[in-house]
């Protein structure tokens, strides 16, 4: 858990702060902003590497396991996978190694995040029959004119 510390000490005392940071995380709180997370960056390096390697572990345990079994393994962290056709879920996990693999190797753990968030909306529509239904046949209708996309 991150030591804390207010902006104004930080201004303050910058050396002492750093001190901080050589033991441990520390977490910078504005009153105008979100807080700040100061940390070493051999630390970051460190924990990069880590992920990485795990990633690599992941994805090789993920190749030798049964479709079945590698199911059942995410299903404990993940229950909604329960609510996925049988050949969904055996995409989810292949999906899933690769995000977390792709994840570690950039850096950037949104991706892994974003992955489940589709993939848990998918659960939901499956959990819903009707609307399973609804979103898994075909379109006879036409639904007019589509408007132009707008800025944001």
């Amino acid at each position: 858990m991150p030591t804390e510390v207010q902006w104004s000490e930080l201004q303050r005392d910058p050396k002492s702060v750093a001190a901080l940071v050589d033991q441990g995380d520390v977490r910078v709180r504005r009153r105008d902003g979100a807080p700040l997370l100061l940390t070493r960056e051999d630390r970051v390096q460190s924990e990069s590497d880590g992920s990485i390697v795990a990633a690599r572990a992941l994805r090789n345990i993920a190749a030798h396991l049964t479709p079945s079994v590698a199911v059942s393994g995410l299903v404990d962290e993940f229950p909604w996978v329960e609510s996925l056709p049988e050949s969904a879920q055996r995409q989810f996990v292949l999906d899933f190694v690769r995000a977390f693999q792709a994840s570690a190797e950039i850096g950037q753990w949104s991706l892994l995040s974003q992955t489940l968030t589709e993939w848990r909306s998918t659960a939901a529509i499956h959990a819903d029959p009707v609307l399973s239904q609804q979103l898994s046949g075909p379109i006879d209708d036409d639904f007019g004119p589509v408007p132009a996309p707008t800025e944001s």
